[in-house]
């Protein structure tokens, strides 16, 4: 799959979503009638390693990563637990390889916040997070209802 066909997806079938580019990445925000400046964070594309998040080596050529917002709840049963905070800089003290693609695995930075990922996601693998996607839209409508 290419990025693009992962953020029309969200744009597609996620009333009230927008399209923001910002930090060399490309975010799907909850944001009906662009209330608020922004809106809330349901998935970023990230395509590049930023100064504080190397560790997916997205430099490589076509590679990408699919950031999703989960509720802590979901990343718990997925993964055991939430991690510490790591330190600025750092990845999350977790064991798993972070530049290997086509995995749903803890974001390396944001995991702390209930964060997941995926570097290329097959079509197959897409349709896996496609139910987190959906979590992560709920759960951006209920913290946009409190502000």
């Amino acid at each position: 799959m290419k990025s693009n066909e992962i953020l029309e997806y969200c744009l597609k079938n996620l009333k009230g979503t927008v399209l923001v580019s910002s930090w060399g990445e490309k975010g799907i925000f909850y944001n009906p009638n662009n209330t608020l400046k922004r809106g809330v964070y349901i998935l970023t594309v990230k395509e590049k390693d930023g100064e504080n998040d190397k560790s997916s080596n997205l430099n490589r050529e076509n590679i990408y990563r699919v950031n999703i917002g989960v509720k802590k709840e979901t990343f718990i049963n997925m993964f055991g637990e939430i991690p510490k905070r790591p330190s600025k800089g750092c990845i999350v003290d977790m064991e798993y390889d972070f530049s290997s693609t086509n995995k749903i695995i803890p974001h390396p930075v944001y995991a702390w916040m209930g964060w997941i990922c995926c570097l290329n996601p097959t079509e197959k693998t897409f349709d896996k997070l496609k139910p987190f996607i959906q979590d992560a839209y709920e759960y951006a409508k209920e913290k946009y209802q409190k502000k």
